[in-house]
């Protein structure tokens, strides 16, 4: 079984104005809520790639109903802890450029991680967990590290997309793949990563350090993925770029749809990437259809 886990899920209203003048009311064009979290996204794209999976993670008040009954209507499985104060809400505002505000996270409690490690406990060998997104500033950093560890000795296959020290604190316990974007993956070294030869050089660099596999998007340049034998640089044709959010939560939903067909590391990685290309160039997720047509045009080079 697949579990994605979200720690600070959120309600994302998305709002599309002409364009954003500072100090002014806007009439907005159009308007799309919809249940967010990096996690959430991975289950959203693995069921309409036709893979079932639970999303785990934490939900309270009015904004966490929402998500919760978004959830099952898209037919996902979920095991959500109820917490007393409100889920977040991220405002997407889609104008000239695309403005985030993201929301303050709700108060988890300890009762409520002794809750989560509880369902953990449960995993077994073979299953996958992808923790994905923020961390909560009510729990520590290292959470994800101490998530890990906690599972280490149980044969799970884990996902890691995270940034900062919740990136790299957990890099010890060797998750099976860790998703930075080139401003991630630089800021764990210190560096700025401009090219596709950089970051394939610093993702080796993570590889070194514990990652068993690195894929690192690099926007309209395409991505990289190393491992210990190879590496990897996907090309993708040039697009027009409508939804930034989420296209790197379809790659780790690719990769992990295409790993689990038994197909090839090379051909995970270019699913994986006509999936974040899939869903970069649509207001919603990419599905097979969009992902089957711009398949044929991700070149993949082997450095």
């Amino acid at each position: 079984m697949i579990y994605t886990l979200t720690l600070n899920p959120s309600l994302d209203y998305h709002v599309w104005v002409r364009r954003l003048t500072a100090g002014t009311i806007h009439e907005v064009e159009k308007e799309w809520k919809d249940p967010g979290g990096k996690g959430i996204n991975v289950s959203k794209v693995l069921k309409i790639l036709g893979m079932e999976s639970t999303a785990l993670g934490f939900i309270g008040g009015f904004t966490g109903a929402f998500i919760r009954q978004q959830i099952e209507l898209q037919g996902i499985a979920h095991r959500f802890i109820q917490l007393e104060q409100d889920s977040r809400i991220n405002i997407k505002v889609k104008a000239e450029t695309e403005t985030d505000l993201s929301g303050r996270s709700p108060e988890i409690t300890k009762a409520a991680l002794n809750e989560l490690f509880n369902q953990l406990d449960l995993l077994t060998a073979g299953d996958v967990l992808v923790l994905a997104g923020s961390v909560p500033d009510s729990l520590p950093e290292d959470i994800y590290q101490t998530i890990m560890n906690r599972l280490d000795h149980k044969g799970i296959r884990m996902i890691l997309d995270a940034k900062g020290k919740a990136l790299l604190h957990s890099l010890s316990v060797n998750p099976f793949l860790i998703k930075p974007n080139h401003h991630e993956l630089g800021d764990l070294f210190g560096v700025a990563v401009a090219s596709p030869v950089q970051a394939v050089e610093y993702a080796a660099k993570a590889v070194e350090m514990g990652a068993e596999n690195v894929i690192v998007s690099l926007a309209g340049e395409g991505a990289v993925m190393v491992n210990k034998e190879r590496a990897y640089i996907a090309r993708i044709p040039q697009m027009k770029v409508v939804n930034s959010i989420g296209a790197g939560d379809s790659m780790v939903a690719g990769f992990l749809y295409a790993y689990t067909q038994e197909r090839s590391n090379t051909e995970a990685f270019r699913f994986a990437v006509a999936a974040g290309s899939a869903t970069a160039i649509s207001e919603g997720f990419c599905t097979h259809e969009t992902i089957n047509r711009i398949l044929p045009h991700i070149i993949i080079q082997e450095l």
